[in-house]
């Protein structure tokens, strides 16, 4: 049991924290959510101790093992990743360090003898016997190939030293973990078996991350960082967000009888219950759900921008053709023999493990680059807005928020501006904020605004989950779900995809699949799918 009382973090003016008190539990899946900047990631280092608070105190249940998923890529580089992800139990491997140095002694004395005994029988109750398969293992089911668990860290690329400390955490069944943005540069199919690994896990769990259906595949409850404040709310995202924006309605609705809000609220709550699949964290989860009463709901103060995509005209029927295009990046083939037809109100999600390709892709078919061979064709009748991975081209500039939208906005009155910033949470001096100093999340919202704001047909986004806070996520989602035009794009974000797109592409160097009136998760539970991207990968 972690228990936090009474904790606040102040720097300097500052405050981030104040009068947290908190219990977590074994058994449970804490989801950590909150604004950008709000001390999530703060929070969990509190917790392990990494950083003092500033008042207050956090106790950990005597003889509980903390891990955490280490952030350093390079801290391990002198060690070959089998060691590295042992190294996740600290006692394990200072066990197996001092029993080598104890045998290699010269000459080995009867005392060597009896302090190697007590070594090995503290080896032999933690599972020393088992560490380098159980590590092995780790890795593998995080896609590390069994060649690789020998090389040294510095041996590995970012995304593969990502999944070695990953795997270091995970590692020794540990009583408290605490996982930091963990699905970050994970394929789908390693994302699938971590949620599963959480589900089935029966200790305590505090995971930061933007992936919704993560969130709500692995938690029973969600922490809510919120104006220095942190609450503690039983259910996963899904059911917070919905659950806090029903309380908010409700409690607008004056007139409405006190007894058909309880009555709408538990009705709420039992459809959410009764929705639970048949993991164990889901079972948890449903249990605590029926035994919670409508007191325990709250709204939350949570804004969420208003994202909302509109066609000028429709586009014609004769959309974009690809001919047999080709592209290679130093020497890297990206793909070859592309040929798609892109229909009027098609919501292509691009997938694959290779993120260069789409990017490279969309950047062709904006005309920022050329294919090495092949052509492409746009109908006459498409307007094209382009969320781009980099935008930091769109804000080398000293112009204000207002002033930047005005270059893209065919209405450019003050008043038209100003109300469509603030809809986009840049209300009054905010509006006013030169460009060039903005967040990752600021920015995102501006291009969001910018594309709004020509009234496009076709959508092309490459990654523009990236840098958004889970407010503006959702708000995205809903956007490009309600849109009517047509959608090209590429995400991480597994609810994203399975909401939006009708039709999957995955691309790999070896050619692509095409799969029209397909949701994501039919995409990746057809057998016959998976035997086409043996073939292709191979």
């Amino acid at each position: 049991m972690i228990t936090v009382n009474n904790l606040s973090l102040q720097f300097g003016q500052r405050k981030l924290f104040s009068g947290v008190n908190l219990v977590f539990s074994p058994g449970n899946c804490y989801g950590l959510i909150g604004a950008n900047g709000s001390g999530k990631s703060t929070f969990l280092k509190i917790l392990s101790g990494e950083i003092e608070s500033t008042t207050g105190e956090v106790t950990i249940s005597a003889g509980k093992r903390i891990s955490v998923l280490k952030q350093d890529q390079f801290a391990f580089d002198q060690y070959p990743a089998l060691t590295t992800v042992i190294m996740g139990h600290k006692r394990l491997y200072e066990i197996i360090t001092e029993k080598d140095a104890i045998y290699s002694k010269t000459p080995f004395t009867d005392e060597d003898g009896m302090h190697a005994s007590k070594l090995e029988e503290e080896f032999n109750e933690l599972g020393g016997w088992n560490a380098e398969s159980d590590a092995g293992k780790l890795l593998s089911d995080l896609g590390i190939e069994e060649p690789l668990h020998t090389a040294l860290m510095s041996q590995l690329e970012a995304g593969q030293k990502f999944r070695v400390l990953l795997a270091q955490a995970l590692f020794g069944n540990p009583d408290i973990l605490l996982l930091d943005e963990p699905t970050n540069h994970l394929d789908t199919e390693s994302s699938m078996w971590l949620e599963e690994f959480l589900c089935d896990f029966q200790n305590i769990a505090i995971v930061v991350s933007h992936d919704r259906h993560f969130l709500d595949k692995v938690c029973t409850h969600i922490a809510d960082i919120d104006f220095s404040k942190i609450h503690l709310y039983a259910g996963n995202y899904t059911f917070w967000s919905e659950a806090s924006q029903l309380a908010a309605r409700q409690r607008s609705e004056s007139n409405k009888k006190i007894e058909e809000k309880r009555k709408d609220l538990k009705d709420f709550i039992m459809r959410f219950a009764n929705n639970a699949s048949k993991s164990r964290q889901a079972t948890s989860r449903k249990k605590i759900l029926e035994k919670l009463t409508i007191e325990d709901i709250e709204p939350s103060s949570r804004k969420y921008p208003y994202i909302n995509f509109e066609q000028e005209r429709e586009a014609g029927n004769d959309l974009l053709s690809i001919s047999n295009l080709f592209k290679k990046v130093d020497g890297e083939v990206m793909f070859e023999r592309l040929n798609l037809t892109i229909h009027k109100n098609d919501k292509v999600a691009f997938v694959g493990p290779n993120d260069l390709s789409k990017t490279v892709l969309f950047g062709i078919l904006m005309g920022e680059s050329k294919a090495d061979s092949g052509t492409f064709k746009w109908g006459v009748s498409t307007r094209r807005a382009y969320y781009p991975k980099d935008n930091s081209a769109f804000f080398n500039s000293q112009l204000n928020i207002a002033d930047w939208l005005r270059q893209y906005s065919p209405n450019t009155e003050e008043e038209f501006i100003r109300a469509f910033l603030g809809r986009m949470l840049f209300s009054g001096e905010e509006a006013l904020k030169p460009v060039n100093v903005l967040s990752g999340g600021e920015k995102a919202r501006c291009m969001f605004t910018r594309m709004m704001a020509t009234q496009p047909n076709v959508l092309i986004l490459d990654e523009p989950t990236n840098h958004l806070d889970l407010e503006s996520i959702t708000a995205l989602n809903r956007g490009l779900a309600k849109f009517q035009g047509t959608i090209l794009f590429s995400s991480h974000d597994h609810e994203l995809v399975q909401t939006v797109a009708n039709r999957i592409i995955e691309i790999t160097p070896r050619g692509y699949i095409d799969r029209i009136s397909t949701t994501f998760d039919e995409y990746l539970a057809s057998g016959q799918i998976k035997e086409q991207r043996q073939h292709l990968y191979k």
